[in-house]
């Protein structure tokens, strides 16, 4: 990302932060509650996705002092690839809960009955723990491409690049050897863990959409929030992740990342603060904390505003008892 430019990169990540971290927290509180009450698939799943939001979120202010020292990494350099590995690993993560919730929900719509008797939350938490241990052995590619032809750079001791300034960056400025390793493994990552997940997404809630649309019987409001919320999570998929993997075929076919990549991975980072809007239509529990939230802002705005109208009421009498009293002691004085 060294062709970001500092301004734009810079306000994605504060954005998303500043937006995506309490809403994520939020979310995560209301689904911690809920599973260790009455766990469910789908809640377990979007747990998985909150915490895999959470994660990629704290790491974020590493990238956003990146940025703020023009793409020059002055951090301990273990942070380097682990920051990276961080940031990546959670963007296909995410795909694999957002394309776990869509199968769930298509097979309570499509098979209803069989779904309702054969669904288990232990079968959400092993799908979660084979994501997690997919994207971490896929992702881990962020530690092996530095340490490539380390040792034909004698002045690169650390096992990561040097740019022409001698200024140390954070995985950028890829040789030859190391491009060689990247590209086929980019491209394995676009096709297996963004083309498959996004095609049986896309199965999944066209197919939701069509029964959905069908079953009259269920209340037009529940039905249009359904398939707003399946609309709402393609939208998700083709314009966060979609341009950041379409890099990855560019730049296999090219055999160099493009110049836009950088924006492309921009659009990917929006995610964090867009997934609690999937949670908000998808789950009963997070729309009735949100509410008791807004309650309560709502509620202790109405008492400051009280106060403040009480203590200026309060200041106003105080001033015109003592505008009397000064009139009183004019007239005293004549």
């Amino acid at each position: 990302m060294q062709d970001c430019h500092t301004g734009l990169c810079l306000s994605v990540y504060i954005i998303t932060f500043v937006l995506g971290f309490p809403a994520n927290v939020l979310a995560f509180y209301t689904f911690c509650k809920k599973v260790r009450q009455k766990p469910t698939p789908i809640d377990i799943l979007l747990l998985n996705l909150t915490i895999s939001d959470l994660l990629f979120l704290l790491f974020l202010p590493f990238k956003m002092q990146e940025v703020m020292n023009k793409m020059v990494w002055d951090m301990p350099y273990l942070l380097c690839p682990l920051s990276g590995f961080i940031f990546y690993m959670t963007i296909y993560n995410s795909i694999f809960f957002l394309t776990a919730v869509s199968v769930e929900r298509y097979l309570g719509v499509a098979f209803p009955i069989q779904h309702t008797l054969k669904r288990r939350p232990v079968y959400a938490v092993a799908a979660s723990i084979f994501f997690w241990i997919f994207s971490i052995i896929n992702l881990s590619i962020v530690f092996i491409v530095p340490i490539i032809g380390s040792d034909n750079h004698p002045n690169n001791t650390s096992g990561h690049n040097v740019s022409k300034s001698r200024e140390e960056v954070c995985y950028e400025n890829f040789t030859q050897d190391q491009l060689k390793v990247l590209l086929p493994v980019r491209l394995e990552l676009c096709l297996v863990l963004f083309c498959i997940p996004f095609l049986i997404s896309s199965f999944c809630y066209i197919h939701f959409i069509r029964i959905l649309s069908k079953l009259q019987h269920i209340d037009r409001r529940r039905r249009l929030r359904a398939i707003g919320m399946a609309l709402g999570t393609l939208l998700v998929f083709a314009l966060c992740f979609g341009p950041y993997n379409v890099s990855h075929i560019v730049g296999f076919i090219r055999w160099r990342s493009p110049d836009w990549r950088d924006k492309a991975l921009l659009c990917s980072t929006f995610n964090a603060c867009l997934d609690p809007l999937i949670f908000y239509f998808s789950s009963s529990a997070v729309r009735k904390t949100v509410g008791s939230v807004m309650e309560g802002v709502k509620s202790r705005l109405n008492r400051c505003m009280s106060c403040h109208m009480l203590w200026a009421l309060w200041g106003g009498i105080n001033k015109t008892a003592k505008d009397k009293e000064h009139k009183q002691e004019e007239i005293n004085a004549i």
